[in-house]
């Protein structure tokens, strides 16, 4: 089912079962999102304002837990209680910079970009599903009064998901 003529590069390096079957759980709330959308389109709803909001709603809620769990608003904070090693390996994450103020990270895999391909879908669709499931970590940012920026993505076609989170 998976799109072979897809421009959006993908592969996982780290291969340690424990790492695959949370990439795994991933990759199927990943496609619970797509099933939603494509579900919310078949209803005559637009998947962008369909899933947006609640999914804007869903980071806001776990980036209150986050500050609250981590006692602060700093950007090291977040890194810390989200930001985990056990993260870093999933998504194969470099950390670039982590201070108060910034926090600048390299995705180098997806599993949900990788969910969406085994569903099948097509790059425009999984290009707009990430920039749907992204509005999750805009939320969590507005939680540590932050702003997110997404200058490269892996579900557009590049070779990471460069996450910076900055200060308002």
């Amino acid at each position: 089912m998976e799109n072979k003529s897809s421009k959006v590069k993908n592969e996982a390096k780290i291969k340690n079962k424990l790492i695959v079957a949370v990439r795994e759980q991933l990759e199927h709330r990943a496609i619970w999102l797509y099933l939603l959308c494509d579900e919310a389109g078949k209803q005559g709803l637009d998947w962008w304002d369909f899933g947006s909001k609640a999914i804007r709603r869903c980071g806001i809620f776990q980036g209150k837990n986050l500050v609250r769990k981590g006692k602060t608003k700093s950007l090291k904070g977040l890194k810390k209680t989200l930001f985990t090693k056990p993260a870093q390996w999933v998504f194969e994450m470099k950390v670039l910079e982590s201070t108060d103020d910034k926090l600048s990270l390299d995705f180098h895999y997806c599993p949900l970009v990788k969910g969406w391909q085994k569903a099948g879908c097509t790059d425009e669709e999984i290009a707009k599903l990430c920039d749907i499931a992204m509005c999750g970590d805009h939320g969590i940012g507005a939680c540590y009064d932050s702003v997110l920026e997404l200058p490269k993505c892996i579900a557009k076609g590049d070779d990471v998901c460069a996450l910076r989170y900055k200060k308002k």
